[in-house]
């Protein structure tokens, strides 16, 4: 990823089915995509309607919450719950590529909030767009979205 493109923008909170974990760096290619599958599977089963996953991470220590968009709706089942994205200002960007560049797109929002004087106020997250058969032989067109909460 060259550049990224950042903007400023309100949001309001999307409701989500998650499953809540602490993971370390290392552990996140692995947790995320397990989560995501295991999430699916309860909203699939109850025929929920669903959107695209998320992984929210709400604080340092890497405590998240992996799960999908709920569009109606959903009973929690076991380690499987409601939860909801922040709502209110945000820093945001889209990186097209595969996920282990993602890094990059954080790094962009967080250069811009310093450029541009906003203190972030904590979580960020990504949304990931839906899978596109596409995405298996060309990588870079895959597609996910990168918010970070500003303080108010």
């Amino acid at each position: 990823m060259t550049s990224c493109a950042v903007q400023r923008q309100q949001l309001n909170s999307v409701p989500l089915a998650v499953i809540r974990r602490q993971a370390r760096p290392s552990e996140l290619s692995r947790v995320v995509p397990e989560c995501c599958g295991l999430v699916w599977n309860v909203v699939r089963a109850q025929q929920a309607q669903a959107g695209r996953h998320v992984a929210i991470y709400w604080d340092g220590s890497i405590r998240l919450e992996v799960g999908v968009e709920l569009y109606g709706p959903f009973t929690e089942q076991g380690e499987v719950v409601r939860s909801a994205t922040p709502a209110g200002p945000v820093a945001s960007a889209t990186y097209f590529g595969p996920y282990s560049g993602l890094g990059a797109a954080h790094d962009a929002v967080r250069r811009w909030c310093r450029a541009n004087s906003h203190s972030l106020a904590g979580p960020n997250w990504e949304i990931y767009g839906h899978w596109q058969s596409e995405w298996n032989t060309d990588p870079s067109q895959i597609r996910t979205d990168v918010y970070y909460q500003l303080a108010r």
